[in-house]
């Protein structure tokens, strides 16, 4: 089967959509399938920074996702004849333009029944943390793109929810023959870094490097910094153990804005703004964005990683599934939503709010308790062998099978 996979941003753009799109697609590969991808002609800042290694190159680019793109995917489609279509939907990575939700009704004008299908998948609803001004037409245009797909995927629990309140029946549902109607089927993330730190890694050279010994508390963030992931609290809890007169430090691992979204620029600066504030210039280090082997070593470099995000944890987070899958404690937000699989004190610490007293409690709490920490460590390892890519991808092949 061929599959086109369109998506807004792609390797080597900074972004976590597209380290997704490329490991989806390498995934699907590697159970037989031909993928193919369309994205964003990469800027010229992009082009220069370290891709993976392994990163596909993609068939078909366009310098915007404009009403320009409607053309360019119709002659992507002629030309590589994809039995599906799959949307990797983030909004800014498509610059917050609509064409692409009204993408779903110019294929069925244009092709008619020679399209192929469509599957949308909506890497996140969120809007009022990612888009404060984002208003009821934002809203009415990811909602038609949802219900004029052939079928849509969510990535976690408030945003299945939120797809079956705009009509779409579970996937289960309509698996059955229980419901009619395009379905909306449920598929995490898997980590984008896999645990694979450079050849002769070791802990403690890597650690030293810091200027950090054995006996320092190196807590860690991975990820891009926006208001939703709070990185002003993480700042607050770093500052509280300091007064509190621990060995604190903090690593942040990776880019720190990306390439989709602009706004995130201005939150980094405040936060930095923050650091210096605070006198912690000496104890926030930055990795810049590396290679993943080197973010894999600087995960495992780590005794504790802090993920305080501001509407709680949840399975379409990257930086959480990094954590897990390089089997660090990890420190987070209680979800708005039960999370399966995740159990408090057993695979992960959760905190009622991101607030640095709850933080640097639980950080405390954590590095005074060998037994927990190894617990925690343990439990994280175990629990990310639930969201590996070849199970990913086999989920993704049984709801395309699915459709009519």
């Amino acid at each position: 089967m061929t599959i086109l996979l369109l998506t807004g941003e792609f390797p080597p753009q900074q972004g976590g959509v597209g380290d997704y799109s490329n490991l989806l697609a390498q995934a699907l590969i590697a159970q037989g399938q031909r993928v193919e991808i369309m994205t964003t002609r990469p800027a010229a800042a992009d082009v220069q920074a370290p891709a993976a290694a392994d990163a596909l190159r993609p068939a078909v680019t366009v310098a915007r996702w404009d009403w320009s793109a409607w053309s360019a995917v119709v002659a992507a489609i002629r030309q590589i004849q994809p039995a599906v279509v799959l949307i990797q939907y983030q909004t800014a990575a498509f610059g917050l333009h609509p064409a692409v939700n009204l993408l779903p009704g110019w294929l069925r004008l244009r092709l008619g029944r020679r399209r192929p299908r469509l599957i949308t998948t909506f890497h996140d609803l969120k809007f009022p943390y990612l888009f404060p001004k984002a208003g009821p037409l934002r809203l009415a245009a990811v909602r038609l793109l949802a219900q004029r797909s052939d079928a849509a995927i969510a990535t976690n629990v408030e945003d299945w929810q939120a797809l079956q309140r705009w009509g779409l029946p579970p996937f289960a549902d309509r698996a059955a023959g229980r419901s009619p109607g395009r379905p909306v089927a449920m598929i995490p993330i898997g980590s984008n870094i896999a645990c694979a730190p450079p050849t002769g890694f070791e802990r403690d050279a890597w650690r030293g490097a810091w200027g950090l010994g054995h006996n320092d508390w190196l807590l860690c963030y991975f990820g891009f910094l926006n208001a939703s992931k709070g990185g002003e609290a993480l700042i607050a809890c770093l500052a509280r153990l300091v007064q509190e007169g621990r060995p604190a430090h903090l690593v942040m691992i990776g880019g720190q804005v990306g390439s989709s979204d602009p706004t995130n620029q201005s939150y980094l600066e405040h936060v930095r703004r923050r650091i210096a504030e605070l006198g912690l210039q000496d104890r926030v280090h930055w990795t810049g964005f590396v290679s993943e082997d080197q973010v894999s070593a600087h995960l495992l470099a780590a005794d504790v990683c802090v993920l305080p995000y501001q509407d709680g944890a949840g399975r379409s987070r990257g930086s959480l599934m990094a954590g897990l899958a390089h089997g660090l404690p990890i420190v987070t937000t209680q979800p708005a939503a039960p999370l399966p699989g995740f159990s408090d004190g057993a695979n992960v610490y959760f905190v009622p709010t991101a607030s640095a007293e709850a933080l640097a409690a639980a950080v405390t709490d954590i590095m005074t308790n060998p037994v927990l920490r190894g617990q925690l460590a343990s439990g994280a390892r175990t629990l990310s062998q639930q969201y590996t890519w070849p199970a990913i991808a086999g989920q993704h092949l049984r709801l395309i099978e699915s459709l009519p």
